[in-house]
């Protein structure tokens, strides 16, 4: 948009006062593209002002484009953040359907509050779209809990069971198992196994001794 206005009289500079209130008006309402055309030089009072105002939209409608390509920048940032983020949690969480209706959850490293309820989430709902019939829980690399870890984890196994499928546990640390008596927790329901190859091995053959078919 572009505000003319004459010169040389009063008109004119009437015209001219005008127009720079028509393009103050536009930058007020977030439109910098207005600009003011006049006849008056920039040595002039009026063309000095003209030519101050058109400048400050300039300035401003710059640095608006650089605000906004920088949010732009920011926002792609947050989302290969949170890409990261989610990358990151899948493998400090993986599951591995190891034998046809089994699914195993190593869990490697310090397992907080926050992580147990990750794993809690990712765990159920993979277990209800495989129709897994058991869920080994392995916790060899885990060498201490925290109490609301250790509840949280035990509540997550027997949720499992709600689903309808089994849960095991395989690898309990000493310090871990410590921590399960100290807290009086009743692990009736969940077995417990010393390696991860002596739960599936229990799960295959069963106590008979006799091979189970996969997906039986």
């Amino acid at each position: 948009m572009k505000a003319e206005a004459s010169t040389n009289t009063e008109t004119g500079m009437q015209d001219a006062l005008g127009a720079m209130t028509e393009v103050l008006h536009s930058i007020e309402t977030g439109d910098l593209t207005a600009r003011i055309t006049t006849a008056y030089p920039e040595n002039d009072p009026i063309g000095a002002l003209a030519a101050c105002i058109n400048r400050m939209t300039e300035l401003l409608s710059e640095r608006r484009e650089e605000t906004l390509s920088y949010q732009r920048a920011l926002e792609g940032q947050i989302d290969t953040i949170e890409k990261q983020r989610v990358a990151i949690r899948e493998l400090s969480t993986p599951i591995i359907e190891v034998w046809s209706g089994v699914l195993c959850a190593p869990i490697v490293g310090v397992l907080d509050s926050a992580r147990a309820s990750e794993m809690t989430s990712a765990l159920l709902h993979t277990v209800v779209q495989t129709k897994a019939s058991l869920a080994i829980i392995d916790i060899t690399g885990i060498e201490a809990m925290d109490t609301q870890a250790t509840d949280h984890f035990l509540r997550m196994a027997r949720a499992i069971r709600l689903l309808g499928s089994e849960c095991a546990l395989s690898g309990v640390h000493p310090n871990v198992a410590r921590t399960i008596v100290h807290m009086g927790i009743d692990l009736e329901g969940i077995d417990s196994y010393r390696t991860l190859r002596d739960a599936l091995h229990r799960y295959v053959y069963g106590a008979g001794g006799k091979r189970r078919k996969p997906g039986a």
